[in-house]
């Protein structure tokens, strides 16, 4: 019987571990960033925008001039300028003037809001105003968007092409990220071949699998490959990994079995501070510590090695990249009763029906095409009985 923690204590435990585990930092160019992770906050040094601008095609007015202004009594200005795309507004408006303005162009002084084009009329310098503007109606005011010495981006945030808008928009163009930590992949077993199984044999998943993982998690990966349920080669594969990489997962040989050596190896080589946690998928999670790197050790099923990774080795990533915590994503009511008796800790796949209900995908850990299928997983608690038919639940990308 293993002797389990609870997730919240084995993620403890890890960030505890691994706290001083921090990648070193570089530059790359902006062009480069996509994925990668910020290794410190983007303060503004600048307002964006830096002048007050127009979001409509039309004119810039002083609010107050426009004030009763209809259809019927339509307000006149004078026409002082205009303002095109890109240019300096080098002039000022006085009461009773506008200036005619595209939309995105800047404001000259006096002015306090825009009047769409729609509702003006105009000729021989001249503009008819036909509805009045509050001000700052229709305009964006200076550092509306981003202020002077505003934190823009916060140190872990991971990178996406809207990340890369507020850089470019900031002139940031070397940014700071944390260099890619290199997690080495080994799959275990004597049944795992790499193409044309036999019978009693399967292809080798989890290393494709969970090296697709590492990189989506903004990692290099180092695929060790498949080996034989041996001590002797899984101890060489533990040894060479630890060498090349930053971190190390085991897929398999985790299990109590007596031919389950993963945790005796990393306590040979090292020390192993648990074997077990109360979660299903997972419960014979393995971590440890060899030779100043980590070792973790996750069930051969794909689709249990793919939660462990999901749930236990992303703390781990996040911790020491100082990445943002889980959010859910989406939510929604189930649309049937789900049983749990397990004194675990349950993640199960879902998806939408028709009714936009959420539908569990019941499979066995064995099982890798349910994640394909899904549109996430959900949450059920350690001490609950189950979830009722109705309850509100939140859902967790993949």
């Amino acid at each position: 019987m293993l002797n389990v923690l609870t997730r919240d204590e084995a993620v403890a435990l890890i960030k505890e571990k691994t706290a001083q585990f921090v990648p070193e930092t570089e530059k790359v160019n902006i062009s480069s960033a996509l994925g990668r992770t910020l290794a410190q906050d983007i303060v503004s040094k600048e307002n964006i925008p830096s002048f007050d601008r127009t979001t409509v095609d039309g004119y810039a007015v002083i609010a107050e001039d426009t004030f009763g202004a209809g259809n019927s009594a339509p307000v006149q200005l004078d026409i002082a300028g205009e303002i095109l795309m890109g240019e300096n507004a080098d002039f000022t408006l006085e009461r009773g003037q506008c200036a005619k303005i595209s939309t995105g162009g800047m404001l000259p002084k006096g002015a306090n809001a825009a009047v769409m084009v729609e509702h003006t009329d105009s000729g021989e310098g001249l503009c008819l105003i036909y509805k009045s503007a509050a001000p700052y109606e229709n305009v964006t005011k200076t550092g509306d968007d981003i202020s002077q010495n505003e934190t823009a981006l916060k140190k872990g945030t991971v990178i996406t092409p809207a990340q890369i808008g507020v850089l470019s928009a900031l002139g940031v163009y070397e940014v700071p990220v944390y260099k890619k930590p290199v997690i080495a992949v080994i799959s275990t077993g004597d049944e795992i071949v790499k193409d044309n199984p036999e019978k009693g044999q399967i292809r080798d998943i989890n290393t494709y699998l969970l090296s697709s993982a590492v990189k989506n998690y903004g990692c290099e990966v180092y695929e060790y490959g498949a080996v034989r349920d041996s001590r002797e080669e899984i101890e060489n594969a533990v040894k060479s990994c630890i060498k090349k990489a930053d971190a190390v997962l085991i897929s398999g040989g985790s299990s109590a079995g007596t031919r389950d050596m993963t945790v005796d190896i990393t306590d040979t080589l090292g020390k192993a501070y648990f074997h077990g946690i109360a979660m299903k998928p997972g419960k014979p999670t393995i971590f440890g510590i060899v030779e100043n790197k980590p070792v973790f050790g996750l069930p051969g099923h794909p689709l249990a090695a793919y939660f462990v990774f999901r749930l236990i080795v992303t703390e781990y990533i996040k911790n020491i990249m100082n990445m943002h915590a889980d959010k859910p994503e989406k939510s929604g009511s189930l649309a049937v009763n789900i049983p749990s008796n397990h004194g675990r800790e349950e993640f199960l796949c879902v998806k939408f029906n028709e009714n936009n209900e959420v539908v569990p995908l019941h499979t066995k850990s064995g099982i890798v095409s349910v994640l394909s299928e899904a549109e996430g997983f959900i949450r059920i608690p350690r001490n609950a009985e189950g979830m009722f038919k109705g309850t509100a639940v939140e859902i967790y990308e993949l």
